[in-house]
């Protein structure tokens, strides 16, 4: 067993991270103090981070940095009315936030019900067009078969025009399970998702922190 040399730069960055992953894994047990710190790190860290990102990636190269060079000094536009947000922390000047939110509301929508058509919508669409007959491929034409009957299925069962009874109610009693089974695949990839980081902490507390276990 290698214990990580905390009086090295390298091995204290390991105990501290070893540390608070210990933190985060002791509300298992119950909430505590140890665990509120290491909470509130990440988000204030995370915070932080984000903050000068944004100014860094964003704000300084799209907006402060054109409006000071006389580039493109319309972006001083946008400048004030992302100043403007910040009224909502003065009451009586909360409502000059509404401009900018009125604006960044309608635009975003704007763009993105277009986005969406074009790139969900759309897409989705054409990717439902299959042939349910492949010659030469018995899997992938009943996979087509499966695909088309979860569509269609699914669509009826959130058809609320007509009453669901007779061939509509059962086509959407079969849409049902198309979704159950969706739900729980969607479920069972998270889980599994959230696993393998979990198991990714256990090789770090293993490894580069007690040197016990090598993978």
């Amino acid at each position: 067993m290698h214990i990580a040399n905390p009086l090295s730069f390298d091995g204290l960055g390991v105990w501290i991270a070893a540390l608070l992953t210990l933190f985060i894994f002791s509300f298992l047990y119950k909430d505590n103090p140890f665990y509120k710190l290491a909470e509130h790190l990440f988000v204030g860290i995370s915070a932080g981070y984000y903050v000068a990102q944004e100014w860094w990636a964003v704000i300084y190269p799209q907006c402060v940095k054109p409006v000071m060079n006389g580039s493109r000094p319309i972006m001083i536009i946008p400048g004030i009315l992302g100043l403007l947000l910040f009224s909502r922390f003065v009451p009586k000047a909360g409502w000059l936030s509404r401009w900018s939110l009125a604006i960044i509301i309608g635009a975003y929508a704007g763009i993105k019900t277009t986005g969406f058509a074009q790139g969900d919508l759309v897409e989705q669409f054409h990717a439902s067009l299959l042939p349910l007959w492949v010659p030469g491929h018995i899997g992938l034409s009943i996979d087509n078969i499966l695909f088309i009957a979860g569509i269609i299925s699914t669509l009826v069962f959130f058809f609320f025009s007509t009453e669901h009874k007779g061939a509509i109610k059962s086509t959407a009693q079969l849409g049902v399970w198309f979704l159950m089974i969706s739900f729980g695949a969607a479920y069972g990839f998270t889980v599994m998702a959230r696993v393998s980081l979990l198991i990714g902490r256990f090789q770090f507390l293993l490894d580069p922190w007690l040197g016990v276990a090598r993978f």
